[in-house]
């Protein structure tokens, strides 16, 4: 590695400046303490920004998706249909509930769980009278899949989506955004993505009585008395005053996140869809795509340099870039799980690089990257 040079990160944090006034009226309320007034502002103009009735700011986004499940019901010995190529938190929250999850390939148009497969899926469940408690649909890369045609696919047999929105906040389906067709949505705000809180999540729904629930099982699940009273198992998801007000800083540059990762990906393509090999994710019909990071495909035979050649190539530059989401039917700790489809998400897998996508990236910066990928040819 050619430490001698600068570091390009693959999405690290950009700061606005907006969120320094913010946690300094934190600090100087002394409400320092999880839960306060940031928490409760961060929350409704959340749920404003995206549509949703209702938000609830979360730990993580892997406490959204576990708070759904343990709403909906979902226990041991039940199903839950879950998109295959994503990451981990996406199914790790079914096994915590002692169920199975069970996986769907991608389609070409969007990289997102196929609607044609999950509606087999469902009639050989149903005909097997073991319908799954819950489907929870991933938003690949800052991408909707195609939400009209699987919400309908999932009402026709009364199971209950979750919309794993965690890369997607800033993206649109038919002007909407993902994460509020289901019965529950989550984002998340890890370091990596367009706003962060450092680390945290959101849970939103269109159901009152959903975020309730979770709202008492994310604070322990204390039941109202004066005294310390529990008739259901809690946990401490809840996200700190502290860490809301630097969401709610973020949350007011969203839309120039959105606009800057989107001119990112279209000097990428400039600059690189040319070359004989590469291949961009594309922009499904029904939606805009955030492009949180920008993901390219590299056929080997054609370019003359796999993936991985190109991988090392940057990294050999100091320069971070990733491959796509291993899926998870092919993930050893997940290999007794069913996985319906083909080989979509895996050819993806062997092909697919995600290229440095910070929105405070230079146009130098992101020619280092380009020049580093045209000479990795063979």
């Amino acid at each position: 590695m050619n430490k001698t040079k600068k570091r390009i990160y693959l999405s690290p944090p950009h700061i606005s400046g907006l969120e320094r006034d913010l946690v300094q009226e934190t600090f100087e309320s002394n409400w320092i303490a999880p839960l306060g007034p940031q928490v409760d502002a961060f929350e409704s103009e959340f749920a404003e920004v995206v549509g949703a009735k209702h938000a609830l700011a979360l730990s993580a986004g892997t406490a959204a998706i576990h708070l759904a499940l343990i709403h909906l019901g979902v226990g041991p010995g039940d199903e839950v249909l879950v998109s295959s190529l994503t990451f981990a938190a996406s199914a790790n929250p079914v096994v915590y509930q002692g169920a199975r999850p069970v996986f769907i390939d991608s389609e070409s148009a969007s990289w997102n769980m196929d609607p044609d497969l999950l509606a087999e899926t469902l009639t050989r469940k149903a005909r097997q009278e073991k319908l799954p408690k819950a489907v929870i649909l991933v938003h690949l890369y800052g991408q909707a899949a195609d939400i009209d045609r699987i919400f309908a696919i999932c009402n026709a047999y009364d199971v209950p989506l979750i919309e794993d929105a965690a890369e997607a906040l800033g993206a649109t389906y038919k002007g909407r955004s993902p994460g509020t067709f289901g019965k529950a949505g989550i984002f998340s705000f890890n370091g990596n993505k367009i706003i962060t809180t450092s680390g945290g999540g959101m849970l939103v729904s269109d159901d009152a009585d959903f975020i309730a629930h979770a709202r008492k099982l994310a604070t322990q699940a204390r039941d109202p008395a004066p005294h310390y009273e529990h008739s259901e198992i809690g946990y401490n998801y809840r996200l700190s005053n502290v860490l809301a007000a630097i969401g709610r800083g973020q949350l007011r540059v969203l839309k120039e996140r959105v606009r800057r990762k989107r001119e990112i990906f279209e000097y990428y393509r400039q600059a690189l869809g040319d070359l004989p090999g590469i291949h961009f994710m594309p922009e499904a019909p029904w939606g805009r795509h955030n492009r949180w990071l920008t993901v390219i495909t590299i056929d080997p035979d054609d370019f003359g340099a796999t993936r991985e050649d190109v991988r090392l190539a940057l990294e050999a530059e100091n320069i971070e870039s990733r491959p796509l989401w291993k899926p998870m039917h092919m993930q050893p700790v997940f290999r007794d799980c069913e996985f319906v489809g083909g080989n979509v998400a895996e050819e993806l897998f062997a092909k697919g690089l995600c290229l440095p996508s910070g929105t405070a990236m230079s146009e130098a910066d992101m020619a280092r990257v380009v020049e580093v990928i045209g000479r990795s040819r063979r």
